[in-house]
């Protein structure tokens, strides 16, 4: 065999080397990028638990006889707060959300909460959370798509060994009903 085809080989089978090595590494990337999205909505999810107590205390003080919505609350809050999956996290996170929309809901029956600074404080940093936890949501399902694509496109599907599929994250079934506006 020539030395010039010897030496093309060798460099064809460094160049196929780095770029297997670059592959897999891609393939590392997107795995914690999913990992990183998944923590900022596990922030967010705490952040809004560590709300939903001050925001209960302050509507017991008005709404004492709306003892089955406050306890819809704190169970899903709860379960949100125990569980220790990803979807067992977003179950309860949808539930928490069906829970809440009934809370804000009561406070339209009472003007006096409605008008309560701490109320609405809390109310708006909840809002603020809530809208954070759609952009992490956001941010999750962008970094699986990535992923997803990755592993399932030619030629990085052949290469990527054991990987499969990552789900993508669903909005909440509280979420889905659409609101009836009324004049």
């Amino acid at each position: 065999m020539p030395l010039w085809l010897t030496v093309l080989l060798v460099i064809a089978a460094i160049l196929f080397v780095l770029w297997l090595v670059s592959l897999i590494n891609r393939f590392v990337r997107y795995e914690n990028a999913i990992d990183n999205a998944w923590a900022q909505i596990d922030v967010q999810l705490q952040r809004r638990g560590e709300l939903i107590p001050n925001l209960i205390e302050t509507v017991k003080g008005y709404a004492k006889h709306e003892k089955e919505t406050l306890d819809a609350v704190i169970r899903a809050r709860s379960n949100m707060v125990s569980a220790t999956s990803r979807e067992g996290k977003m179950q309860a996170e949808g539930m928490l959300e069906g829970a809440l929309g009934k809370l804000f809901a009561l406070a339209e029956a009472y003007p006096d909460l409605k008008a309560n600074q701490n109320f609405l404080q809390l109310q708006d940093e909840l809002g603020h959370t809530e809208n954070k936890i759609a952009y992490a949501r956001q941010a999750y399902n962008d970094s699986v798509l990535r992923y997803n694509n990755a592993i399932e496109t030619i030629p990085a599907k052949w290469f990527a060994g054991s990987r499969t599929e990552k789900p993508m994250l669903a909005a909440p079934e509280a979420t889905r009903a659409v609101p009836k506006v009324q004049f």
